[in-house]
């Protein structure tokens, strides 16, 4: 359920930014709003180490009654209720939204399936083909429903098959980084959950400066050249954290990658609202938002796969995890390489905000 209300929520702040600001303050907003969209989860892992050393874990799901509740009445009183223009009553598809689950489900139990019994099991084999088949049905689907759930069309236009790319690989990038090193932390070093947390203060503040780097550069330097910058940092912080797998030298490379992470993120943004129709901004951002969320699992299942059995072992060192950190380098060197071709070089006019060729 709070998946669900997660969900729910990320499209409609950004639909709402996307529609309350214009001018300078949309760049600066967007830039904002993507900052704390990569911080979130850095600032998750702090939280919520110090609730579990200090409160008990199941504060960590506690705490979000009364932040919810002061949301509640905070937002009516903050925001006006009003469609983005051109919107209309999309209905709810149900059916593609038990497609897409099962199918998202199927894949990233077949991605965790391989750490623990390969690629070749019969398990993976089967999860990954039903998950194929799934968002395959769901793809054809989406085609023909009157009100979709996804508009499938939008990934055939460049802008937004780069933005949605360049989130995918953001997210799985920064937070499968949380887990591995939090893991690490904690199995491989002693670290208290506390310390976790705190530990992980320069990757969350990392995150944020490059949010606001990148938003700044933006409107100077074209996106592709920020895409594969970015991802370029998040290749070199991944690679320190696979050759120095000490808690220090970790941190500090996670902390790399999270500074190029975070300008990968509000790049995404920009690329993927260039040439917006009216009534298209909510969607694109809502795809957008997808496959943050799909990038957060799917990071999650892919490098715990690539640590492998290591993870469950009674005594861990910090070389149990450099497979898993070398194979996020290797992700994202390819991720590079893909920006490079498919990201448009726009910049994102100052007097705007939007993206411009």
């Amino acid at each position: 359920m709070q998946g669900l209300g997660a969900a729910l929520m990320s499209p409609a702040a950004l639909a709402t930014v996307m529609t309350l600001f214009t001018g300078p303050g949309r760049g600066k907003a967007l830039g904002v709003w993507s900052a704390l969209a990569g911080a979130g989860s850095a600032l998750g892992v702090i939280l919520g180490g110090v609730l579990t050393s200090e409160a008990g874990w199941r504060w960590v799901f506690a705490i979000n009654v009364p932040i919810g509740v002061a949301l509640l009445i905070a937002i009516p009183l903050a925001v006006p209720a009003r469609q983005e223009p051109g919107a209309v009553d999309r209905g709810l598809d149900i059916r593609g939204a038990v497609l897409v689950t099962a199918g998202t489900g199927a894949a990233i139990y077949g991605l965790i399936n391989v750490g623990s019994h390969g690629w070749a099991a019969a398990s993976t084999a089967l999860s990954l083909a039903l998950a194929a088949a799934t968002w395959t049905a769901f793809a054809v689907l989406e085609d023909r429903t009157w009100h979709p759930l996804l508009t499938i069309g939008l990934l055939r236009r460049r802008a937004v098959l780069a933005g949605s790319f360049l989130m995918l690989a953001g997210t799985g990038l920064l937070v499968g980084g949380f887990f591995l090193g939090s893991f690490a932390l904690q199995h491989a070093h002693d670290y208290s959950a506390l310390h976790v947390g705190l530990a992980f203060l320069p990757v969350a503040v990392a995150t944020i400066a490059g949010a606001q780097t990148g938003s700044q550069v933006l409107t100077r330097v074209n996106a592709k050249i920020v895409a594969v910058t970015g991802l370029g940092l998040a290749a070199a912080g991944y690679t320190i954290a696979a050759h120095w797998a000490q808690p220090a030298a970790m941190v500090a490379g996670l902390s790399i990658a999270a500074l190029g992470i975070g300008a990968t993120f509000v790049t995404a943004f920009a690329a993927s609202l260039t040439d917006t129709a009216p009534g298209e901004g909510g969607l694109r951002s809502a795809l957008v938002n997808t496959f943050h969320e799909l990038g957060g699992a799917a990071g999650v299942a892919v490098l715990s796969s690539a640590a492998g059995a290591g993870l469950v072992r009674s005594h861990l060192a910090s070389h149990d995890f450099a497979r898993a950190f070398t194979v996020g380098a290797a992700g994202a060197a390819v991720s590079v390489a893909i920006a490079a071709a498919l990201v448009p070089a726009v910049l994102r006019k100052p007097a705007s905000g939007t993206p411009t060729p």
